[in-house]
């Protein structure tokens, strides 16, 4: 019998979903087997000179106060062109990242903001992705959302070259729902969460186990935690930030120390909070079926990947024509099994987020801040990413240098990945 066009196109769909549950099996299955063979990560670099300073500035009343002051200073003597910072919205109930000079509207700026609408990385894309401009922007943003910017720079979506970027110690970001729901009261958490350095239930889940929430790769950092409420430090972390603040007449005078014990201790807290949470994350993953409960009230918005700031193509392939199936193959596929759920592709493009951005994933939490069902989508991404980092031995928005593990090959790197997919191929069930 000859088939028509129409019969070869249905097929051919059918066979392409077939396949492609297939890939789905086969991408977690890989994923799952590369993260056991995740090896102890490299000693990170740290401060370890005893003698290194800070400079020291007031604060009025809390420490946003003083890096209001620092960035007065740095407009006043034409050290910086502009600064980028959150500003509350008219309705007091969200942020918005506000590029500005104009030294009034800083006043009503709050560069420690309680929550985190838009990923601060997603704002200097949209600033430097055509080029680093002339003139000299000083970004006063979470590590996480630094750490993020630097990954964009290694795909070169970002251009740091005249950005001048500050760092804060982050006690933690108040989930993006509750400070809708509850401004002042998020507002009153977030300040408490400042004063012990520790997120409480208002804060995203992954902000409990967070290891990266100070010093981290920046030209300037302010530090707060631990010390008291009237004073803050300045900390150089390049010599971009040291010429910044020998420019602004600041002198290093204060010893690190004191300050450096504390955010150990906190961090040593997010540690064991981290392992518990990672525990927590494999047991509810455990086999593909695991994988299927935790996303099975996904209704494919791409919420998640709108919010992220490492899914950077103009044009996902999930959003593409390419990705779009036939009818009539969707019904054969139905008539196979006796039904199937839609929209489809889900996991398979969690899946493939995950194969795409684990190894630049800085755990800044928005892909669940923006999950409408309440799917802990952060959780699984930050288990995943911390096996996938951990095995090239890479810690994503690091300034040393280093390229992304895929862009740059190595012989002697993952010797074994052959057998791995030889191995997850035997692990797939047959579809004959």
């Amino acid at each position: 019998m000859r088939l028509c066009a129409e019969d070869a196109e249905t097929a051919s769909e059918a066979a392409r979903q077939e396949l492609s549950e297939q890939n789905i099996s086969l991408t977690f299955s890989f994923i799952v087997k590369l993260m056991r063979r995740s090896v102890d990560p490299g000693k990170e670099k740290q401060m370890t000179d005893a003698e290194r300073k800070g400079a020291v500035l007031p604060a009025a009343k809390e420490p946003g106060d003083a890096v209001l002051d620092f960035l007065r200073l740095a407009i006043t003597k034409e050290v910086a062109d502009a600064v980028i910072l959150p500003m509350k919205v008219p309705s007091g109930d969200s942020y918005a990242w506000i590029l500005m000079n104009d030294l009034s509207l800083l006043d009503d700026a709050v560069p420690i903001a309680a929550t985190m609408p838009v990923q601060g990385a997603k704002a200097l894309r949209s600033l430097t992705r055509k080029g680093p401009g002339n003139l000299t922007v000083i970004a006063v943003m979470r590590p996480c959302e630094i750490r993020a910017a630097m990954e964009l720079s290694k795909l070169g979506q970002v251009h740091p070259d005249n950005l001048i970027l500050a760092t804060y110690d982050c006690p933690g970001a108040v989930q993006l729902q509750k400070y809708v729901d509850d401004p002042t009261g998020s507002e009153e958490h977030f300040a408490r969460m400042q004063q012990s350095g520790k997120p409480d239930d208002s804060a995203k889940p992954v902000c409990h186990y967070c290891e990266n929430f100070s010093l981290f790769d920046s030209d300037i950092h302010f530090g707060y935690l631990g010390l008291s409420e009237k004073e803050v430090l300045v900390i150089p972390g390049s010599d971009k930030g040291s010429e910044l603040l020998e420019e602004l007449g600041l002198e290093l005078t204060k010893n690190l120390s004191s300050w450096e014990k504390g955010i150990e201790k906190l961090k040593a807290d997010r540690i064991k909070a981290r392992k518990s949470a990672f525990e927590e994350t494999e047991g509810q993953l455990r086999g593909f079926d695991g994988l299927l409960s935790v996303f099975a009230n996904c209704i494919g918005c791409h919420n998640c990947q709108s919010a992220c700031p490492i899914c950077y193509c103009r044009l996902c392939y999930f959003d593409s024509e390419t990705a779009e199936q036939n009818p009539d193959a969707l019904i054969t596929a139905a008539s196979k099994r006796g039904g199937i759920s839609l929209p489809e592709d889900r996991i398979m493009f969690h899946t493939g987020r995950m194969a795409h951005m684990s190894l630049s994933c800085v755990s800044c939490g928005q892909c669940s801040d923006a999950c409408p069902v309440s799917i802990p989508v952060a959780d699984v991404f930050s288990y995943v990413a911390d096996r996938t980092q951990r095995t090239f031995e890479y810690t994503a928005g690091r300034n040393d240098g280093d390229p992304l593990p895929l862009r740059q090959f190595r012989k002697s790197e993952l010797p074994g990945v052959h057998e791995l997919v030889k191995d997850a191929e035997a692990e797939v069930p047959s579809h004959e």
